[in-house]
């Protein structure tokens, strides 16, 4: 902001600058609340006093851009959630011992208080081991080069690392404001995570460790209560929690302690090659009811909003770029229906209780026994891969979503990366050295190159046996390519397996180069610091006619990265500086080659991905922004099931989907790293694919539908309206309704409406031998055009009474269609 002071008088000038410092003053001390205390007792967290019954959206900030962060909270706060619970991302804050990055993705004082702007409280689980499926489970990979430091143990080293990580992390809270006391969003903290799934590998030191961290945390003053979950032996003076798909029998280690759900797995990660897993949000609404009847009073969804793995913090092994997480929202920012909406009535359902349940200090509830139900209708959730997600849970909005699909260019160039040593900047070392002490995570790549001798006794020998021999790696993981001469003798994929790669060998000197690859590291377990990457055990070539030779024993010379990697080819200046060629379509399907194009993007708003389906392995950049990791392993053809029973326990495998099919073929791109035209796209790919099939989607919700009963409960929203007498509810108006609504940029044209007794499903719908014939002139007339509308379903409302002695149902079938090309404007 630039402000010229012109030749005004002087006491002008000094009541100009008054206020220009009254407004500064209050933008740096802007108090989001009054400032309150936040205890708890046995019941629940107590907020200025008040017992509160609490519902938390979980969005991780990295995952998202911080052009989305407002929208991602608005719609959190819209579906009923009062919190917004994240993590805190170590290796995103340090990336580089002792500096510190807290900008753009990682802005994490303008996302508490974009939280706090919008009237909604902050749950903070610095931990800081968070695993996530985040790499290395948050935390930096120079921390294990630290001498004598093992993690997550009474072992001085890594305490004071932690230590002072996590006191950064409070005092900045505390710097800008952000706790409750102060005014800010901030309510509860969350020290270490899920420790007690690995403590017993510890011991008496695991033991003495949950004992420093927890006095750790408190002696910081943070003046908010500290939670651990899934910590049964948590001191007094913090909350143990659950974590988990049902936490309903859940209680703490203490009966002074709240009973509080840090994780609600309202879905799954998915591993490349693997299934797509669903929660079904049937089964996923009955388990946040009952833990609230059952006495819980702090829920909170993993994930609300799952978001993108951009770059490569995708944790591992072997998890996808997507963190979708079947969340609530989208992992392109987009309502998920029909989980939102189904849970957005559920939460406003158990806020119209809350007073009366943290009022009892040991609510009761019924056992039904096994397989009864109460109050729900049963429904079987179809999960075809070719047809909408939907469920026939009344009330409830469902939609599909649709895609916009074109090829991103006709015109690319290529690059090729050089096998095996491409700079003076490596070195060579005896023997085989692992895979993460040498690149310290800098790149998903390190060649291992040597040379070795064979002699024409070995080739005859081969020749009149007619066999090759075979170069063997004890145990690698993530990936292996096996170059011999330049050229690519085979690869393998596994997480510690054996090797065994048939090659061909020449008389005399031969180039071996082995490519290893890490993708994602391990996140999960105890011992993370011993847990590393590339080789372990002996490599030997096998076969020859005097016996194996050992090639770990030899001398290897190293070099990490890509060299196009090292160089930055993929940025807006550094791509100008590599000699790139035009690509013809007989140059395609080459390994290790580079491809970059432009391209424009889409029009208008909608989300925005890249369609990688006709590569084979890689990366990719967008304007120089890392879109992470792509891969187009297939999945299991088996698995999947045509229809999905929500009734019962549920796992991650119960009801999956897209059998046979790559895991993933779309990968997101914020709008905000686009510009209009002239995009730079940059792709390295490792097993050869065809970049002409490229293509650009956008993603937004075409077909919305509703079914709802004339016999249906009144909307929440009239009960939440309405005051109680003698502890009862009184409505006079109890006329059901039906709401439907498209995201912003989009407004409704409805397809199919029918009240009566239609028949069908979603994008099926049909009229029954019962029709009211005004109902669909009607339902026009009130969501054409429109992006919201609401429906009364009663005879009245929708054209009389088609059949009387009938219990009659609305169904509406509609698209959400562009603003701007339908015409209209929305209302």
């Amino acid at each position: 902001m630039s402000i010229t002071l012109m030749r005004t008088p002087i006491s002008q000038r000094w009541c100009f600058l008054f206020v220009l410092l009254s407004m500064v003053e209050f933008s740096i001390g802007k108090l989001f609340f009054h400032p309150f205390n936040v205890t708890y007792d046995h019941r629940s967290l107590i907020i200025n006093g008040r017992r509160r019954m609490l519902i938390s959206a979980g969005i991780h900030y990295p995952r998202a851009t911080p052009e989305m962060w407002p929208a991602l909270i608005a719609k959190a706060k819209e579906g009923g959630a009062e919190v917004i619970e994240t993590y805190t991302f170590w290796n995103g804050h340090e990336p580089i011992k002792g500096e510190y990055n807290f900008e753009g993705r990682y802005d994490l004082v303008k996302f508490a208080k974009l939280v706090g702007s919008s009237g909604l409280y902050f749950f903070l689980r610095i931990g800081p081991y968070v695993c996530a499926e985040w790499n290395f489970g948050g935390f930096p990979v120079w921390l294990r080069d630290i001498p004598g430091i093992e993690f997550r143990t009474n072992n001085a080293p890594f305490k004071e690392e932690m230590q002072r990580f996590v006191t950064k992390i409070v005092k900045l809270m505390r710097d800008e404001m952000l706790f409750s006391w102060q005014g800010g969003p901030i309510i509860m903290l969350q020290i270490e995570n899920e420790y007690g799934d690995v403590e017993s590998s510890y011991g008496k030191k695991g033991r003495e460790y949950v004992k420093w961290a927890a006095n750790m945390a408190v002696r910081l003053g943070a003046g908010v209560p500290w939670v651990m979950c899934k910590q049964n032996d948590a001191p007094d003076f913090i909350i143990n929690t659950c974590n988990g798909y049902y936490c309903d029998g859940f209680k703490p280690n203490s009966n002074k302690k709240p009973i509080f759900w840090t994780e609600d797995w309202d879905g799954w990660y998915t591993t490349w090659g693997g299934r797509l897993p669903h929660r079904p949000v049937e089964d996923l609404a009955f388990a946040v009811a009952r833990f609230f009847q059952r006495g819980g009073s702090f829920q909170n969804y993993y994930m609300y909003f799952g978001g993108t793995n951009f770059g490569r913090t995708a944790g591992g092994p072997f998890y996808i770029t997507s963190y979708d997480y079947d969340a609530p929202i989208d992992e392109y920012g987009l309502l998920s229906e029909p989980k939102w909406g189904h849970l957005k009535d559920l939460h406003a359902a158990i806020k119209l209780c809350e007073d009366s349940l943290v009022a009892v200090d040991s609510p009761h509830y019924v056992k039904l026994g096994p397989m009864q139900e109460v109050g729900a209708q049963t429904s079987i959730k179809r999960l075809d891969d070719d047809t909408p997600h939907l469920s026939n849970t009344p009330v409830v909005q469902q939609l599909s979503r649709q895609e916009k699909a074109s090829l991103v260019s006709e015109s690319w160039m290529t690059l090729d990366e050089p096998v095996g040593l491409w700079s003076a900047n490596n070195f060579t070392a005896q023997g085989i050295l692992e895979h993460l002490n040498v690149t310290k995570d800098s790149s998903d790549y390190l060649w291992y190159f040597t040379r070795i001798n064979i002699s024409d006794e070995d080739v005859s020998f081969w020749k009149d046996n007619r066999t090759h021999p075979a170069l063997t790696i004890d145990s690698m993981r993530d990936v292996v390519y096996i170059f011999v001469n330049g050229k690519l003798a085979g690869s393998k994929v596994g997480h510690w397996v054996r090797v065994v790669q048939p090659i061909n060998l020449l008389e005399g000197y031969n180039d071996v180069a082995l490519l290893s690859l890490t993708v994602g590291l391990q996140n999960y377990g105890a011992n993370l610091e011993k847990d590393g990457g590339g080789f372990r055990g002996q490599i030997k070539l096998t076969g020859l006619k005097n016996g194996d030779m050992d090639l770990s024993k030899l001398s290897w010379t190293y070099q990490v990265g890509l060299k196009g990697e090292m160089q930055e080819i993929y940025t807006l200046d550094g791509h100008e500086k590599a000699a790139w060629v035009d690509l013809t379509t007989n140059g395609t399907k080459i390994p290790l080659s580079w491809y970059k194009t432009y391209f424009n993007a889409p029009d208008g708003l909608d989300p925005v991905a890249l369609d990688l389906r006709s590569m084979g392995k890689g990366l990719a950049w967008v304007n120089g922004h890392h879109i992470g990791r792509y891969w187009t392993l297939l999945s299991p053809q088996d698995g999947c099931k045509q229809s999905c029973d929500y009734r019962g326990t549920y796992d991650s495998s119960k009801c999956t989907t897209n059998c046979g099919n790559p895991t993933q073929v779309r990968y997101h791109v914020p709008r905000s790293w686009l510009q209009e035209s002239d995009n730079l796209l940059v792709v390295f790919e490792e097993t050869g694919g065809n970049p002409f099939e490229i293509s650009l989607t956008t993603h937004y919700a075409q077909n919305i539908c509703a079914q709802i009963s004339e016999s249906h409960y009144p909307p929440l929203s009239r009960w939440l309206n309405h005051g109680s007498v003698d502890g009862q509810v009184s409505i006079n108006d109890t006329t059901p309704e039906m709401h439907l609504h498209c995201e912003d940029g989009y407004i409704i044209s409805v397809v199919f409406a029918s009240y009566g007794t239609p028949i069908g499903i979603c994008q099926k719908y049909s009229k029954g031998s019962c029709h009211a014939p005004k109902s669909s002139k009607v339902i026009s007339r009130l969501c054409e055009g429109r992006q919201t509308c609401s429906i009364r379903v009663s005879n009245a409302d929708l054209g009389g009474d088609p059949c009387r002695g009938v219990v009659k149902t609305l169904a509406v079938e509609a698209k959400c269609v562009s603003s701007r090309v339908a015409g209209f404007s929305s209302f």
